[in-house]
């Protein structure tokens, strides 16, 4: 099923209005990673992440903002349907500029486990590479299951040695990860 799955860079004139129109953010937490004394460790917390219209079109000027920047979009689609799509800012950041910030990673909710998240990954890497980056930044969501894909992705356990703290206010509550490219 995993062959279906085609990953491709997104042009601005490409994230249309309904670009996510069909895109399942939808996420139920039960436990979330936190860090405490500079210990990660797991805690009861529940909650469901599900986007809005008015988010999905908020993210969709978001991915516009960051492509006309020089930031690279990319989307995984199964035949027609968005499946999955990431996000990769231009602008460098860090003591030496060595991160690139990760903003965006997400799957929809009914095709998650096929590997796509870690196709759109490794294109966001290669992508992060091109532009010189040295590191990705990622503030990544608490959920057990989302650290866990970060972590078979190489991201844990390795906190960001540099916490950007711009990108932590948006989120406080996000693990702050790094992947060295």
């Amino acid at each position: 099923m995993e062959k279906l799955v085609t990953c491709k860079i997104v042009s601005a004139t490409q994230l249309t209005d309904d670009f996510l129109l069909e895109f399942n953010r939808y996420q139920e937490t039960k436990q979330v990673w936190y860090v405490e004394d500079g210990a990660y460790k797991i805690k009861d917390d529940y909650f469901i992440d599900d986007w809005s219209t008015e988010r999905k079109v908020q993210i969709i000027q978001e991915l516009r903002r960051c492509v006309c920047g020089g930031g690279v979009v990319v989307a995984a689609w199964k035949q027609k349907q968005l499946v999955g799509f990431g996000n990769l800012e231009s602008e460098r950041f860090g003591s030496d500029e060595q991160y690139l910030e990760l903003p965006y990673l997400h799957v929809s909710n009914d095709a998650r486990g096929m590997g796509i998240g870690k196709k759109l990954f490794a294109v966001c890497c290669y992508e992060a590479k091109r532009l010189e980056g040295k590191k990705l930044y990622i503030a990544a969501h608490p959920s057990i299951e989302s650290q866990n894909f970060y972590r078979t992705v190489g991201c844990l356990p390795v906190p960001a040695e540099e916490v950007n703290e711009n990108i932590f206010k948006r989120e406080p509550l996000d693990i702050q990860l790094e992947k060295t490219l």
